[in-house]
């Protein structure tokens, strides 16, 4: 890759994200570390950018309006084991032929790649969801509309007659901010609003969430337990938490980090 093109791909990255590291940019372009780091002094030099340790970041980020949580950039780098595991178990659950829904987030986008082998029709309000799975599978995607919201990559509309109500899907799969007794919450109000709208256009209800999330709270409550019909989460989930979910009748799913399969226990 030529050095402008590299140049180019680097000052697009820095306005995506708070801060890029330095192996972020050595993925996005495919060079070594060394080339990286080169490239960053050289725009650092000409203050296109500003060098931190490990990586770069914009000298005047762009200003929207966000939404409450963690940006998707610095969930990403969280518990990532987990989060494939859980991915996997849930995209197991998924057919050909399907029609399905997944909710954006930093657990639902490792569905992406179990999903490449198969051929469903896929809902979604995640960018960074379509956009992989449209150069990387043959299933069919269709996207919500509305604005884009670059820090949970993200597409929300506050409108009720946007393409939502035109899809149906068999399974809707979602992350969420936390998981209590009170049911599944959420951070944001604009959030709530619209996956209360594709819950609504889902027989059934699939929540992945890594054993973190049973121990989180929010004070925007999105569903109660009993609309949630699985639970995929990982092997750190507590005793009190899987007694929790299972009272709850929610069929719990456990997906090994390890070699081993996921686990699968229905409530009685």
């Amino acid at each position: 890759m030529h050095e402008t093109e590299r140049h180019r791909i680097i000052l697009s990255a820095v306005q995506d994200r708070p801060v890029v590291t330095v192996l972020d940019l050595c993925n996005l372009t495919g060079v070594s570390e060394a080339t990286i780091r080169r490239d960053i002094a050289t725009l650092h030099m000409q203050k296109k950018l500003r060098r931190v340790r490990g990586g770069a970041e914009a000298i005047s980020p762009p200003q929207f309006v966000g939404l409450a949580g963690r940006p998707y950039a610095v969930n990403e780098t969280m518990r990532s084991r987990e989060k494939q595991a859980i991915a996997r178990a849930a995209a197991e659950l998924c057919e050909d032929g399907d029609p399905i829904i997944i909710n954006g987030g930093t657990t639902t986008f490792q569905m992406v790649h179990p999903l490449a082998s198969r051929r469903c029709q896929i809902f979604t309000n995640s960018f960074p969801i379509a956009e992989h799975l449209l150069k990387h599978s043959k299933n069919t995607i269709m996207l919500s509309g509305g604005v884009i919201y670059r820090e949970q990559n993200i597409i929300l509309s506050p409108f009720d007659n946007d393409v939502t109500r035109n899809f149906y899907a068999r399974r809707m799969f979602m992350g969420a901010q936390g998981i209590g007794p009170l049911g599944l919450m959420e951070a944001d109000p604009l959030l709530i609003q619209a996956e209360e709208k594709l819950i609504g256009q889902a027989d059934e209800l699939v929540v992945l969430a890594d054993s973190s999330k049973f121990s989180r709270r929010s004070s925007l409550v999105l569903c109660p337990l009993s609309r949630i019909d699985t639970v995929i989460t990982d092997e750190g989930i507590s005793d009190k938490a899987a007694a929790m979910i299972e009272a709850a009748d929610i069929t719990l799913i456990v997906a090994s980090t390890g070699a081993a399969q996921a686990k699968v226990g229905t409530a009685s």
